[in-house]
C-alpha cells in the first residue's frame, strides 16, 4: 500500500484526534481536555494548538508545564510528519516537514481525489438550500443577485464536502398581487408584448392593475374576486397564474443560466396551500399557539425580544401568511428530504422573522419527537452604489439583473479587446473568441464581488475594481489560473492532470526553497479554507484563501524557473504549478465561476 493512501485530507482534523490521544497517554483528563487547532500565522508554523491555556487554567496547573507534558507524549509518527514547538505560555506550534507537504501533495493530486478527500465531511447528510426565491411575474433585479450568487456557492461547498444537497427555489408565486394582475391582465395585456417581452409586459400590467385598484375602491373589490376565484380553483383564473408562472421561469432561468445556477425544485408558497390547516391544528393542540386579538400566534417568553412580540402564523382575517408556508416547508423539507440540515439566504431585514421562525419550529419539533435540523439563515448586506447607497440606475430606478450583467459582459469586452490589439498579430484571439474571454471575465467579476465580501457586509458595487487585473478580483484569479496553463503550453507538459505528467510528478522531491516550501504549504491549507467556509457557511474565506494562493504562487513564479535542466528540480516545480491550478481551479468552481485557459 503507498505512503500516500495513509494521507488524511483534512490535516487540523486528523491533528485534533492525534493529540487528543496524547493529552490521554499524557495523563490528561480527556473529558476536559479541547485542542483546539487552528491554522497559524505562516510564520509560526502550519498549525497551532491553543487548548493547553484552557485546560490548565481549570486544573490550576502551570500552562508551559502541560505544553511540555503533551510535547512529550505526541508519537513518532506525528513527529515525523511535524516539527512541533512550544510557543508563549503554552500554545503548540506545528510545522509540516517538506516530506509531509510533498505526501500531501501526491495523495490529492487529481479533481477525484481531493473529492474523495473532502467528502468525508458531510458524507450521509442531506442539506436543502433555499435561496434566490424571486417573484413570479416580476423581473429579478439587483437585489436577487447575492442570494443567487452566495446561496449557489454554499450548495456547491455542501456538495463538495460530501452533503447530498437539495436546491429548492422557494418561489413567491402565490397571495394578493395575483388578484391584481389578472384584473390588469384582463383589461389591459397586449398579446404581441406577451410573446416579444413577456415577463416585462406582465410587469406592466401589475402595475397598471395596482394603479386602477385603490383603496376601498370598487375597483379593488374586483381585483380581490379575481384572487378569490384563483384561491378556489376556477379553471380559467388557475390557467392564467400557470401561464404566469411558466412565463417566469423562464425568464429567471436564463438569468440562472448565465450563471451557472440550477435548482432541483421550485416549491413556491402555491405548494404549501394545502399544509397549512395541520400546521394550525398542531401548534394549537400543543399548545404552542394561541389567540390573540383575532390572530393564531405563538410566543417566545424566555427570549428577550420576542416575549411580547407574536410570532403571528394566521392573520386575524383567517389569511396565512409568510409564517404559515414557512412553517409547513419546514415541516415538509424535514419529513420529505429527510433533511439534516436546512439553509434559508435572504437578506438581513428578515432577521427577525426566521429566529422566530427557528424557535418556533425546533419546539414544535421537539414536542413531537420529530428530529431537529440544523436550521440556518444565512444573512447579507446591501449591494450599494459608489455614492454608499442602494444602488439604481441613473434616474433612480431599480436595476434589473439581465441589464446588470449584459453591461458586465460589454465591459468586460472593451477591456479585452484593447487588452488583444496590445498582443503579437499571430497571437491575436478572434472576435469570437474574445467575446467568449469578456463572457467568462464579466459574469465572473460580477460574481467574485460579491463573494470575496464578508456576506454580513453591505459592498460597494464598482465596475473599476471588480474588472481590475489587480487585487483581489475575479480577472487576476482567471489571469493566474491561464499563466499555469501557459506554463504547461509553452512547455510542451502535456495536459494538467494526464497520466504521463502524474507520472513525472511522482518522481517529485520534496520542496526546499523558501518559494517552493511557501506554496507547497499554501497548497496544502486548502483543506482548512474549505473547512471554515463550509460550516460558516461564508464562502468569502474560500476566496481570500484564493486570492492568497494566486499570490504566493505569483512570488513563486518570479523567484524559481519551472523548466530546468534538472529532473528532479523540474519535477517538483512542474508539481507544485500543478496543484495550483488544480486548486485554483477546483476553489473558483466550488464558487460557482467558470475558467479560463487563456486570456
Amino acid at each position: 500500500m503507498s505512503e500516500t493512501m495513509h494521507v488524511s485530507f483534512n490535516l487540523a482534523a486528523d491533528l485534533e484526534a492525534a493529540l487528543k490521544t496524547a493529552a490521554s497517554a499524557a495523563g490528561f483528563d480527556t473529558a476536559l481536555f479541547a485542542p483546539d487547532v487552528r491554522t497559524a500565522d505562516p510564520r509560526h508554523g502550519d498549525y497551532q494548538a491553543n487548548g493547553v491555556l484552557a485546560y490548565a487554567k481549570r486544573e490550576k496547573q502551570n500552562p508551559r508545564a502541560v505544553a511540555e507534558k503533551l510535547l512529550a507524549a505526541l508519537p513518532p509518527e506525528l513527529l515525523a510528519r511535524y516539527d512541533a514547538a512550544i510557543a508563549g505560555p503554552g500554545f503548540i506550534n506545528l510545522t509540516l516537514k517538506p516530506s509531509a507537504l510533498l505526501n500531501w501533495l501526491n495523495a490529492f493530486a487529481t479533481a477525484p481525489a481531493l473529492t474523495a478527500g473532502a467528502s468525508t465531511a458531510y458524507a450521509g447528510q442531506t442539506w436543502v438550500v433555499d435561496y434566490s426565491s424571486p417573484n413570479t411575474a416580476k423581473q429579478m433585479h439587483v437585489g436577487h443577485l447575492r442570494s443567487a450568487v452566495i446561496g449557489e456557492a454554499i450548495c456547491r461547498l455542501l456538495a463538495f464536502s460530501g452533503a447530498k444537497v437539495i436546491r429548492d427555489n422557494h418561489l413567491g408565486d402565490w397571495g394578493t398581487q395575483f388578484g391584481k394582475l389578472i384584473y390588469g391582465y384582463k383589461r389591459w395585456a397586449d398579446a404581441d408584448a406577451l410573446k416579444r417581452e413577456p415577463i416585462e409586459e406582465l410587469e406592466r400590467l401589475y402595475k397598471l392593475g395596482n394603479d386602477a385598484t385603490p383603496a376601498d375602491s370598487p375597483a379593488l373589490e374586483e381585483a380581490r374576486q379575481e384572487l378569490v376565484k384563483l384561491q378556489n380553483g376556477d379553471p380559467a383564473s388557475v390557467a392564467l397564474w400557470k401561464t404566469f408562472s411558466e412565463v417566469s421561469q423562464r425568464a429567471f432561468d436564463e438569468i440562472y443560466t448565465r450563471l451557472g445556477i440550477r435548482f432541483d425544485h421550485y416549491l413556491g408558497e402555491s405548494f404549501y396551500n394545502d399544509k397549512l390547516e395541520p400546521v394550525y391544528r398542531e401548534l394549537t393542540s400543543l399548545g404552542l399557539a394561541e389567540e390573540s386579538q383575532g390572530a393564531l400566534v405563538v410566543f417566545h417568553p424566555e427570549h428577550p425580544r420576542f416575549a411580547k412580540q407574536p410570532f403571528i402564523i394566521r392573520k386575524g382575517d383567517g389569511a396565512a401568511n409568510y409564517a404559515t408556508t414557512d412553517l409547513a416547508t419546514a415541516l415538509y423539507r424535514a419529513e420529505h428530504f429527510k433533511a439534516d440540515g436546512i439553509v434559508v439566504v435572504t437578506d438581513f431585514r428578515q432577521g427577525d422573522h426566521f429566529e422566530q421562525l427557528f424557535l418556533t419550529v425546533r419546539k414544535w419539533f421537539e414536542k413531537t419527537s420529530r428530529r431537529v435540523p440544523a436550521l440556518n439563515h444565512v444573512t447579507f448586506g446591501a449591494v450599494l452604489g459608489e455614492n454608499n447607497k442602494p444602488l439604481k440606475t441613473r434616474d433612480g430606478g431599480t436595476i434589473k439583473l439581465k441589464d446588470l450583467l449584459n453591461e458586465a459582459e460589454e465591459r468586460a469586452l472593451t477591456v479585452v479587446t484593447a487588452k488583444n490589439a496590445e498582443r503579437p498579430e499571430a497571437d491575436r484571439f478572434t472576435e469570437a473568441e474574445c467575446r467568449e474571454i469578456a463572457n467568462v471575465v464579466g459574469i465572473a467579476s460580477v460574481q467574485y464581488a460579491d463573494l470575496s465580501q464578508n456576506r454580513s457586509s453591505d459592498y460597494v458595487f464598482s465596475w473599476d475594481k471588480m474588472l481590475a487585473l489587480e487585487g483581489n478580483t475575479a480577472p487576476y484569479l482567471l489571469y493566474a489560473v491561464t499563466r499555469v496553463h501557459s506554463i504547461f503550453r509553452r512547455g510542451n507538459l502535456g495536459a494538467p492532470g494526464s497520466d504521463a505528467l502524474l507520472a513525472l510528478e511522482k518522481t517529485a522531491t520534496p520542496p526546499e526553497t523558501p518559494n517552493e516550501i511557501a506554496l507547497a504549504r499554501k497548497l496544502v491549507h486548502f483543506s482548512d479554507a474549505l473547512a471554515t467556509a463550509t460550516t460558516t457557511l461564508r464562502p468569502h474565506f474560500l476566496s481570500l484563501y484564493l486570492y492568497e494562493l494566486a499570490g504566493e504562487f505569483s512570488a513563486f513564479y518570479a523567484a524559481e524557473k519551472v523548466i530546468v535542466d534538472a529532473p528532479s528540480i523540474r519535477a517538483r516545480r512542474i508539481l507544485l504549478c500543478s496543484r495550483t491550478l488544480l486548486i485554483l481551479e477546483t476553489g473558483l468552481h466550488l464558487l460557482g465561476l467558470r475558467t479560463l485557459q487563456r486570456m
